[in-house]
């Protein structure tokens, strides 16, 4: 009996709350996107963003009303000057730095938190009260907000001292040449140099190549540093991407070696792909590299060059992220970055199509995720862009750029200018996932208005863009003397939804694999490009494309996917781009395009209700004999098996799925196996 009773009290112990620092929600990345956007180099100097960098608040107030069992001690700790009001007595709270005495009962509680420095935070514990998201943050405007919290645990620690993880990396070679010393690290990486066994004093130049060239290249190498080295100064400010380090030095060399400080964020990949074709294997393992190399406070668009955000570069990371890595935080730190600008006065990064891919990218995150509460953070801000956008839309429901911004579309030589297909129905995708985010988060009336924008919109751009002479979307208006076809609105209306079957062949034929028509040459577009041809069918087609263009930048050394490639360009031509010599990045996250194709059209794995509530298998070989892997769900993961003769589907989620193959259907249920043959007799 005494055993039950201790047992009984056990159970009823109430587990004690972990703290967390917390802060106005945004600041946090803001804060880190100064950073960020403040570390590019070029040459021996840094480049300052090309667009407004906002700030966080300075001064918040943060408030919890509570209920305490028991009398306790209330510890509070701020990152800046804090002053605290307890029960609303009309006076601050004297002497808290010893903890504050509360009885038990009802309570509330005011922190204001003042930092010019970095950004506001707080922390709180005691037995029962503790700073978590739970709390309400005030910026002293007209709007009360829920506190902003992540993983940060440590009092010691505030959120102003994130930074990455660290590790030490040996170069693989080293090669003594007249005038200095090469270092060849084997791999694309980010770091920053550690010199070893320094002795005395010596002024060096360090150069950084992604490539042999471009390291040896002094005079157009894209970062190069000019140190004195001394024996108190062995760890070199500042990381960089690189592959290859060459050193040289007017003395004699102080040093007997380097290693590299790599930085990265901790990522373990979530997703898998197996298959019997060694070269798509081989392009799989390098996107996984080069999108975890960019995958860091931000996702960004590449290691060497930029180093910033770009909504463009995020939209495909974000995708190729829950295929793979599935870091949630990490794509909700981007979005909030980008849309931290309100009211809004410009697009994200100056450019137009860059705002609509915000819109898109917001919805498929929840639509991988589940997570209805992001929606609800983020929504006034969407409101609030999608406003802007409003401010020069046409009475056909047309969106035009405003002088001070422009449209990407992507690199090449085409009209950007004017009434643009591809920019319209990039638009008319945004109000649609506006109408769906405003329908998940309750707001019936914008839900209904946006509906009506989208099909408008989309109705004039079938009236407007869609060629009776060329059977496919024009590039501008179909009627105008020099329509011409280019493939950007046609494979982004394919994967949308709005060809029927008629019109999709249509436009595969007479514009994606239409040779007349320009090609692509950034795998930014391709990604895209070959999105519609899986959506289509054309996965053998999609296989030649991957071995050929992936494929070649791998015969060419690649260690991680490029900003650009052309197959024809070899030598040291194939690095230069922006009319500078090594101007290419080597390491650029939309080359990481592969992860979702193999995952969402190989595997054939993609949800169809938000979290993989619900999701399909529909596994495609493309051509190969076999292929095998698994795609992470938002509690579990889905594993694929397929050759030619069956298919077998492992769900380890939640979720339920349909499973599709040799024309049979067959629901798969959590913790099941379902297995498909190409033949209805069983084994």
């Amino acid at each position: 009996m005494k055993d039950e009773n201790e047992n009984s009290m056990k159970n009823t112990v109430i587990k004690r709350k972990q703290p967390s620092w917390i802060w106005y929600p945004g600041d946090f990345e803001l804060f880190l996107g100064q950073k960020v956007h403040a570390g590019r180099f070029q040459r021996d100097m840094t480049i300052t963003p090309l667009w407004k960098v906002n700030s966080p608040q300075t001064n918040v107030l943060f408030q919890k009303q509570f209920i305490l069992t028991k009398p306790q001690i209330i510890r509070v700790y701020g990152d800046g000057l804090i002053t605290v009001e307890v029960d609303c007595r009309g006076n601050w709270y004297y002497g808290f730095e010893n903890g504050i005495s509360l009885s038990a009962g009802e309570h509330c509680i005011f922190i204001s938190v003042f930092n010019a420095d970095t950004f506001p935070s707080l922390y709180v514990e005691s037995e029962e009260l503790v700073s978590d998201n739970s709390w309400d943050v005030y910026a002293y405007d007209t709007k009360i907000r829920r506190a902003g919290c992540w993983n940060f645990t440590n009092k010691a620690n505030p959120p102003s001292k994130f930074h990455l993880e660290t590790r030490t990396i040996k170069p693989v070679s080293s090669e003594i040449l007249s005038d200095g010393m090469l270092f060849d690290f084997g791999e694309e990486l980010f770091g920053a140099v550690h010199f070893q066994n320094v002795a005395g004093t010596a002024d060096v130049v360090i150069s950084y190549g992604e490539s042999r060239e471009e390291a040896l290249d002094i005079e157009h190498t894209e970062v190069f540093q000019r140190i004195r080295l001394t024996e108190d100064m062995a760890l070199i400010p500042h990381s960089f991407a690189l592959r290859y380090v060459y050193v040289t030095s007017v003395q004699k060399r102080n040093y007997s070696g380097i290693v590299l400080e790599e930085e990265y964020l901790p990522l373990v990949n979530q997703g898998a792909f197996h298959c019997s074709d060694s070269v798509l294997e081989k392009i799989y393992k390098v996107a996984l590299h080069t999108l975890h190399l960019n995958s860091r406070e931000f996702l960004l668009d590449g290691i060497k060059r930029d180093r910033w955000v770009w909504s463009g570069d995020a939209t495909q990371s974000y995708l190729l992220q829950y295929y793979s890595f599935n870091d949630r935080e990490l794509c909700k730190r981007t979005m909030r970055l980008l849309c931290s600008d309100k009211p809004f006065k410009v697009h994200l990064n100056t450019i137009q199509d860059y705002t609509c891919y915000w819109f898109i990218s917001l919805y498929d995150y929840y639509l991988y995720s589940g997570d209805r509460e992001f929606l609800n953070e983020i929504y006034d801000k969407a409101v609030a862009m999608m406003d802007f956008c409003f401010e020069t839309v046409d009475q056909n429901g047309f969106f035009f750029s405003l002088p001070r911004d422009w449209v990407f579309v992507d690199w090449a030589p085409i009209p950007k200018t004017g009434l643009l297909s591809f920019m319209q129905i990039v638009f008319a995708r945004s109000l649609e996932a506006m109408s769906q985010i405003a329908t998940l988060v309750g707001d019936k009336e914008r839900a209904k208005h946006y509906q009506s924008c989208f099909e408008r919109t989309l109705l004039n751009c079938f009236r407007v863009f869609w060629s009776e002479k060329y059977h496919c979307f024009t590039h501008g208006p179909a009627e105008a003397a020099d329509a011409c076809v280019t493939k950007y609105a046609n494979m982004f209306a394919l994967f949308f939804g709005y060809l029927n079957e008629e019109q999709k062949e249509q436009a595969i034929q007479n514009a994606i694999l239409n040779e007349d028509v320009l090609k692509i040459t950034t795998p930014y577009m391709r990604f895209y490009e070959l999105m519609a041809l899986c959506e289509s069918g054309q996965m053998e087609t999609v296989t030649r494309f991957l071995k050929d263009y992936w494929g070649g930048m791998l015969q060419e050394g690649a260690t991680s996917f490029w900003e650009e490639y052309f197959p024809d360009c070899h030598g040291v031509e194939k690095y230069a781009m922006y009319d500078r010599k090594y101007g290419k990045s080597l390491c650029h996250a939309w080359g990481a395009g592969p992860i979702l194709l193999f995952g969402k059209y190989y595997l054939g794995v993609r949800p169809i209700e938000a979290g993989y509530q619900r999701f399909i298998v529909q596994p495609q070989l493309g051509g190969l004999e076999r292929i095998e892997g698994k795609v992470p769900a938002l509690d579990g993961w889905i594993g694929v098996r397929m050759d030619q003769h069956a298919m077998q589907v492992e769900n380890h989620s939640a979720g339920i799925g349909t499973v599709k193959a040799f024309g049979q259907e067959l629901p798969v249920s959590p913790g099941a196996t379902v297995v498909l043959y190409s033949t209805l007799k069983e084994k």
